[in-house]
This record gives structure tokens, C-alpha cells and sequence, in this order.
């Protein structure tokens, strides 16, 4: 019988001593050991973010998030975070208190960034707060913000564009013939005009110095040369118009087939375009949903990256 109640007492005495150095061991993990103090965080989102979540600065364990509550600020929900930290670590105070999650399977936590003060926080004082960023919220922001730059902006500028080749196309084929038939009118009347312009500038110059008896002033002889540089300023004109007729003509002639395949290309990456912005839109959308799926179920089972199924309850 005394065997017995030593026996019992030794057993009593061994797991007595396992509890506390568990208890213990947890503590420490935690950043609970020793004595603490409590600071506070304010955010607009605490996803992730329960009691024991644990609280890091600059990658090392300091405490954990003790209790969280909520309040009414402007007309919306926001959320206090208590955090107690060892009470002997100095946190400057402009440092910034972050939710964040290091890896794609790593739980949430609150990282604090150390600032540059040189005074440090005090018990019961309030941390600058950061709001988590979520990859997957950005992508499907940028997946609205794409289909709302496509349909208020891409399109529009397609169908203007559209429009403004359709324009230059009409000029080039229907206005561009009649520019071209008018300049060979100009042309044609230039040079039924310009012989009896001549002859008529010849019989003044001759008139005038019958009129002078060869004995013209200084002004005369400065009209007459005026007006045989105009003779000649005439006869370069026609010249210059016969040179840029022809060239009109064999530019639109020559670049016809190239003007037309080069409106027929741009009407076609156009209209593919505008088909096909809404699948691009959709895919979007979609590969930002599927992926926040995967990310939760690993979450929530990590073994699916093994191949594995749901872990069984190993309570039952």
C-alpha cells in the first residue's frame, strides 16, 4: 500500500512539473514571459487579426494581441487593438504597426517597423497603424479599373480613330480625284492665259517707251523691269503648278493599294480589339477569384500541396 502512494506521488509529481514547463514554453512562444505592457493600434480592417495573433518588431517575437473591440468614427466601424508587448523593449514612438502575413501559407500578424525617435512609446499609448495590403483586392481593382478605362476611354478613342480614317479615306478617294481634276483646271487655264498676259505686258512695255520717245524716267524703267520680273515670276509659277500636278497624280496613283491595305489592317485591329476587351476583363476577374480560393484553402488545409485530403480529427 505505501508503494502505491509513492508510486501515485511520483506520478503526480512528474506531470505537475510537464504542465508547468508546458505552460511555460507556450508563454515564452508567445512573448507572454515575463512582465508586460499594453499598447494600442487602430484599423478599418482586422482581418485575420484574433487574440494570441502574434506581434513582431523587425522580424522578432514580442507579444501577442490581447482583445480587440470596435467603435463608430465618422459614421463607420473601426477597430482597437490591444497588444501587449515585454514591458522592458522600447518601441520608438513614430514607429508603424502593420497587419501583414510573411508568406502565402503564414499566419496574420502585426509587424511593427521601427521608427527614428529617440522617445519611446509608453504603456497605454497609441501605435501608428498601417492597413494590410491584399494582392488579390488590387488585382481586382485593376480588373474594374480596366474594364471602366475601356468602355469610357479605349472604345471611344477606337471609334474617333475609326472615324478619322474613314475621313482621310473619303478625302483620298473622292476629294482627292477632285483637287486633282481642279488642279489640271488651273493648269490648263495657265497656260491658255499666260501667252496673251505676256503679249499684252510686252505691248505696254513697247507703248510705254513710244510714249517716252526713248527717253524714259527713272520710274518708268523700274515699272518696266518690275514687269518683266513679273513675266518671268509668271512663267516659273506655271512651271512650279505643272511639277506639283504631277506629283499629286503619281503619289495618289502610286500609294492607292498601300493607303487602302493600310485602312483595311487598322479597321481590322480595331474591330479585334473592341471584341475581344470583355474576355480580357472576365480573365482578370477570374484568375483574382481563383486565386483567393486557393490561398484559403491551403490556409485552411496546407496538405493539398502535398496531394493529400482533410486532415482527420485525431480527437475522435
Amino acid at each position: 500500500m505505501k508503494s502505491n502512494k509513492i508510486n501515485y506521488l511520483v506520478v503526480g509529481t512528474f506531470v505537475i512539473v510537464m504542465m508547468v514547463l508546458f505552460i511555460g514554453s507556450v508563454s515564452m512562444l508567445t512573448g507572454g514571459g515575463g512582465s508586460t505592457k499594453d499598447i494600442y493600434a487602430i484599423y478599418n480592417n482586422v482581418t485575420g487579426v484574433k487574440p494570441s495573433t502574434q506581434v513582431y518588431y523587425e522580424g522578432f517575437p514580442i507579444g501577442q494581441v490581447e482583445n480587440i473591440s470596435h467603435f463608430e468614427d465618422s459614421s463607420r466601424t473601426r477597430f482597437k487593438v490591444q497588444m501587449s508587448i515585454k514591458e522592458d523593449w522600447a518601441i520608438p514612438d513614430d514607429s508603424t504597426a502593420e497587419i501583414a502575413a510573411p508568406g502565402l501559407l503564414a499566419a496574420i500578424t502585426i509587424a511593427i517597423k521601427a521608427g527614428k525617435s529617440t522617445v519611446a512609446l509608453k504603456p497605454g499609448d497609441l501605435i501608428k497603424s498601417k492597413e494590410r495590403a491584399d494582392i488579390f483586392a488590387a488585382i481586382g481593382g485593376m480588373a474594374g479599373q480596366l474594364g471602366g478605362l475601356t468602355e469610357k476611354t479605349i472604345k471611344p478613342l477606337l471609334e474617333n480613330l475609326n472615324e478619322s480614317v474613314l475621313a482621310v479615306n473619303k478625302i483620298l478617294i473622292g476629294d482627292g480625284a477632285q483637287i486633282v481634276t481642279d488642279l489640271k483646271a488651273v493648269s490648263a487655264l495657265i497656260n491658255e492665259t499666260a501667252p496673251q498676259i505676256l503679249a499684252n505686258l510686252e505691248e505696254s512695255v513697247e507703248g510705254l517707251k513710244s510714249m517716252t520717245g526713248g527717253k524714259s524716267s527713272q520710274q518708268v524703267q523700274n515699272m518696266i523691269t518690275s514687269l518683266e520680273k513679273l513675266s518671268k515670276d509668271l512663267n516659273k509659277t506655271r512651271d512650279l503648278a505643272d511639277v506639283m500636278l504631277e506629283s499629286a497624280t503619281l503619289a495618289i496613283h502610286d500609294n492607292r493599294g498601300d493607303l487602302d491595305s493600310a485602312v483595311d489592317d487598322l479597321k481590322y485591329v480595331m474591330a479585334s480589339t473592341a471584341r475581344r476587351i470583355d474576355d480580357i476583363n472576365q480573365n482578370l476577374e477570374l484568375a483574382a477569384r481563383n486565386a483567393a480560393e486557393f490561398t484559403r484553402q491551403i490556409r485552411a488545409n496546407p496538405g493539398l500541396l502535398l496531394g493529400g485530403g482533410t486532415p482527420k480529427d485525431e480527437a475522435n
